[in-house]
């Protein structure tokens, strides 16, 4: 087995600052088979479903409090020909989807209030209703959520931030 790349989040999380994107970046520069060893004040629960896709399996260890260890291994599978084409999953088309009837404006919010808030105005809309979110950031944590709850969901970047269509199951 490969030596695992560890980083440590837990200065950044104490500080506030996000580090998805530094999880994803040192995701993406590792060698094939290699695993993530990765340090966070929290386990992180939504990132294993996000690296999930990406095709890694996780064990976590908690040392004490806001002390976490979580080992990010790549699949079997992953490694072998074909697991980038198993990984790419058509995104849902938006072309017949009813008109939004319900509008949220999370700029400016700290995560996870913009996820919270997108979870609590699902719950008011009727199957197949549409949600329209603007957010400052791609909501990586939100997917899963969404995902269990039959949502489907479309993601574009306008100007600064993005916007997320999201259509109930039903």
């Amino acid at each position: 087995m490969t030596e695992p790349f560890t980083l440590d989040v837990r200065e950044m999380l104490r500080s506030g600052a996000e580090p998805l994107p530094k999880i994803l970046q040192a995701v993406g520069g590792l060698a094939p088979g290699q695993p993530l060893r990765l340090l966070a004040t929290f386990e992180p629960l939504p990132l294993y479903a996000v690296l999930g896709r990406k095709g890694f399996d996780h064990s976590a260890v908690r040392h004490g409090e806001g002390d976490w260890e979580v080992l990010f291994s790549p699949h079997a599978a992953a490694a072998g020909p074909g697991a980038a084409a198993a990984a790419a999953v058509p995104r849902p088309s938006t072309d017949e989807w009813p008109m939004p009837s319900a509008f949220l404006d999370n700029r400016g919010l700290s995560p996870p209030e913009p996820m919270m808030r997108i979870l609590e105005a699902l719950e008011h809309l009727a199957p197949g209703q549409v949600l329209e979110a603007l957010n400052e950031r791609e909501p990586v944590f939100l997917y899963p959520e969404l995902q269990v709850r039959g949502a489907a969901v479309r993601t574009e970047t306008v100007g600064e931030g993005v916007r997320l269509l999201i259509r109930c199951a039903g």
